[in-house]
């Protein structure tokens, strides 16, 4: 049985819920399409003054065991669609954060893993996620200028990014008396997350480089 049979058989049933986007100063994306047995897309409107995003696996459907996922970036070309790789998620390393703002005119990848996608936007840009054995995407080399370029750059993305997270999660909080029971539905305290969220920046301005830590 090939890789590609397998995980379909592993994904059939589920929605695009696996993996989730974040644009710096925006709301979460989560839309993901499938595009074949391995293949996820989602669309970044309005793309130009993009410069970080967050790709994260949500936590409710972990790759197959040896699995993991290839996060490419796309803007559109006269020539056609051109994928960059920008990093891996894993079971192990569940999100990352990417620098896209010099992609734009930056080196260009003449392989085409998630085939000739329409994109008439020329303002729209795609992340895709390719699944694909560790094995595999260790032997493939992102490109260089995806990483945060300094320390100052990479606090700002993350601060921006969380702040996004934050506020659009609170938007949906409710007091105990407004929530509807519902016994197969969990729930995390708003406080929770606004303390995680300041012990996050609390850690982020003493040592900025623990982002960067397994």
């Amino acid at each position: 049985m090939n890789y590609h049979y397998s995980v379909w058989c592993f994904f059939s049933g589920y929605t695009c819920i696996m993996f989730g986007l974040i644009v710096a100063g925006r709301l979460v994306q989560t839309d993901f399409r499938q595009v074949n047995e391995t293949k996820f897309v989602i669309t970044i409107p309005d793309a130009d003054n993009t410069n970080h995003i967050v790709v994260f696996m949500t936590g409710q459907i972990p790759f197959p065991e040896g699995m993991g996922g290839g996060v490419y970036f796309c803007w559109p070309n006269p020539a056609g669609p051109s994928w960059q790789l920008l990093g891996i998620l894993s079971n192990e390393k569940p999100s990352a954060v990417f620098k896209v703002a010099g992609l734009k005119n930056g080196p260009q990848d003449t392989a085409d893993p998630f085939g000739q996608l329409s994109m008439t936007q020329s303002h729209e840009a795609q992340i895709g996620v390719s699944v694909e054995p560790l094995v595999t995407l260790s032997q493939q080399t992102p490109v260089p200028v995806a990483a945060p370029s300094s320390v100052a750059s990479m606090m700002q993305a993350a601060t921006k990014m969380l702040e996004g997270f934050v506020n659009y999660t609170s938007s949906f909080a409710l007091t105990q008396a407004q929530m509807t029971p519902n016994p197969t539905e969990m729930f995390v305290p708003l406080s929770t997350m606004q303390s995680w969220y300041e012990n996050f920046q609390k850690k982020l301005q003493l040592n900025p480089q623990f982002l960067l830590k397994s």
